[in-house]
């Protein structure tokens, strides 16, 4: 690693934080502890990290108050951390702008390869865009700001989270071609092979959906081929 990354780590157990600090810092990481949601949060809107790991059960805030919190004024990756295999958490992280989940109890190994993929997804993002410079991509009436980071439907600005942002962009840079949740999860958040969870595609899918179409049942935009994977038509 060319330079250490900052990474704010907030969970309440000190002996879960500080076992995983120490591996971190041994894997090239500068850690930095939160013991709760306040202190996360202030530390996270007061200082520069190159990712947060959040915890979801915290005293004096819950993870998704931090999130919500930090997604005021931050792009910063986020992954949020459980302790509950509970679909409904990790789809109130995603909405609230989580870029992913992991599941306690979670491999070491596998946590920093997230890590490292979402910190380089976030720089390569930034070097992109700082060259593009903006532009404009359109798909019968859905069209996304690239220089401004806005999407408008029929004119209708669409309120969407970094991820669902994400995928939306790629899928229309490539209309028509449909792609598997395993490449998308390499193309979209930067995970090489079978890292992440392809339920992570599923659930943004899902959500990207509702905001985007009339009927997220029978949708005109987003559309799965059967059996290959998803794409903008």
């Amino acid at each position: 690693m060319d330079e250490r990354r900052r990474v704010l780590l907030v969970e309440d157990e000190k002996n879960i934080a500080l076992l995983l600090a120490h591996n971190l810092n041994s894997a090239g990481y500068e850690t930095v502890i939160a013991y709760d949601g306040e202190e996360g949060l202030k530390k996270a809107l007061t200082e520069k990290f190159d990712i947060v790991l959040l915890d979801i059960m915290l005293p004096k805030l819950d993870g998704f108050k931090v999130l919500e919190g930090i997604r005021t004024r931050s792009d910063v990756p986020v992954i949020m951390v459980t302790a509950r295999d509970d679909d409904k958490d990790k789809i109130a992280g995603l909405e609230n702008g989580a870029d992913d989940y992991v599941t306690k109890p979670y491999k070491l190994q596998e946590l920093i390869a997230r890590i490292r993929a979402n910190i380089r997804r976030s720089r390569d993002e930034m070097i992109t865009h700082l060259a593009e410079g903006g532009g404009t991509t359109t798909v019968r009436g859905l069209e996304i700001d690239r220089g401004r980071y806005v999407v408008r439907k029929d004119g209708n600005e669409l309120e969407l989270s970094k991820k669902e942002y994400d995928l939306l962009l790629f899928l229309m840079e490539n209309a028509g071609k449909p792609f598997s949740r395993e490449e998308l999860l390499g193309k979209v958040w930067g995970y090489d092979g079978f890292l992440g969870d392809v339920n992570t595609v599923d659930v943004t899918v899902s959500r990207l959906r509702k905001k985007l179409e009339k009927d997220p049942s029978n949708p005109e935009y987003l559309i799965t081929k059967r059996g290959v994977g998803y794409y903008i038509q």
